[in-house]
């Protein structure tokens, strides 16, 4: 029997787009890895904030940023996240850690450390993995066998994230994301934006389910090309 080809696919976008559904569901349809990204950088702020590191003097980021263990689960039906062995999946998505991660994740160092995990996973990925981030296509793995960039209206992902966070303010939750990407898109290192040779999807009027079948089908015509 002939064997499927490993295959690495970097799906980016701002937040709301259905990006870590859509790689989950992607990975386990295909047998594949799976690396959310940005729960490293929420686990390296969670981190400084627990450790008392001032979130606005990104010298002392800098000069923290090899100091935590993160270590990432890449199975897409259950990922974890750990840091200094300490699972952290829950507390890290909360308000505080979601409000200074665009600090400490524009701090160069930072990217720097994180990066060099990703890549790491990547590589040590027998059949392949997804990986979901803001700069995977453009900066952690440039050289991905497929690139999709997820969009979607602000008012599309403000009612999206509303809905996850059970009953947050849609406005105001729209005016969060705008500024996470102002800043996420600005930032000097590797800022969020989209691969020239990434296939965009637009998912504002798409159910999940399409999303996950649109991506399915890109993967599976690059394996097929192989």
């Amino acid at each position: 029997m002939e064997s499927v080809p490993a295959v690495i696919v970097a799906i980016d976008g701002p937040s709301g787009t259905g990006k870590s559904s859509t790689s989950k569901a992607v990975a386990a349809q295909l047998g594949l890895s799976y690396l959310d990204t940005g729960a490293q950088y929420r686990a390296i702020t969670w981190w400084m904030v627990n450790n008392g590191i001032d979130i606005a003097d990104p010298a002392a980021i800098a000069d923290a940023a090899g100091k935590p263990d993160i270590v990432s689960g890449t199975d897409p039906a259950a990922p974890t996240i750990t840091v200094d062995g300490t699972d952290v999946a829950g507390p890290i998505r909360t308000q505080e850690v979601t409000s200074k991660v665009s600090a400490v994740s524009a701090v160069p160092e930072v990217r720097a450390r994180i990066t060099e995990l990703q890549r790491s996973l990547a590589a040590s990925a027998a059949g392949g993995i997804v990986v979901e981030g803001r700069d995977i296509g453009t900066t952690v793995l440039p050289d991905a066998d497929l690139k999709v960039f997820l969009t979607a209206s602000a008012e599309a992902r403000a009612a999206r994230r509303s809905g996850e966070l059970k009953g947050a303010d849609v406005q105001a939750t729209r005016e969060a994301l705008l500024k996470r990407d102002a800043a996420d898109s600005s930032r000097k290192t590797s800022p969020l934006a989209k691969a020239d040779d990434a296939v965009e999807v637009d998912t504002s009027d798409l159910t999940l389910p399409q999303v996950i079948a649109c991506v399915v089908s890109l993967v599976e015509e690059k394996r097929a090309a192989r």
